[in-house]
């Protein structure tokens, strides 16, 4: 099964964000978080994060660029009451036992997504606000094969 974790290709997200995913961390897309969401909540970082900013599951903090990766099914059990227990401590939910299958169904739904691409994919979100509620879009990415050339360092190193 696949999910995806947080990828970076510089410090923007530290910037846009109000706290920034970590880097690796396993992310889902976090729609969640808008459901009462109107115009008036879209202002500054909350507007990009709603804009386009994925879920990271360790520090509830936002990344643009995910990639898909293999998980194990120990490990995602542990996300599930990861997230369940954010959902009890952010969100009001009673406790871990009535959280839990809805964080499994936010996590299902992320692998849904991640596993209708090979790994190293990088997927994108998009949001919008409709009257029907947050329209979320995913694009992906496609790996690459990366030459050397692409890494090597051109010039020399005297002085």
């Amino acid at each position: 099964m696949n999910l995806a974790r947080a990828i970076h290709f510089d410090e923007s997200d530290t910037r846009v964000f109000h706290v920034s995913a970590r880097t690796g961390e396993w992310c889902i897309s976090g729609g969640f978080e808008f459901s009462n969401w109107t115009e008036g909540d879209l202002t500054g970082k909350a507007r990009q994060a709603f804009a386009n900013g994925w879920f990271g599951l360790e520090t509830s903090g936002r990344v643009t660029f995910v990639a898909v990766t293999k998980i194990e099914e120990a490990e995602f059990d542990g996300l599930v009451d990861t997230l369940a227990r954010h959902f009890v401590d952010y969100y009001g939910a009673p406790d871990i036992e009535a959280a839990r299958p809805v964080a499994r169904e936010e996590l299902d739904h992320m692998v849904s997504i991640c596993d209708d691409h090979d790994p190293n994919t990088l997927l994108t979100v998009s949001r919008e606000l409709t009257p029907a509620g947050v329209r979320e879009v995913f694009r992906s990415i496609q790996p690459q094969d990366a030459g050397i050339e692409q890494f090597a360092i051109h010039g020399s190193l005297d002085s």
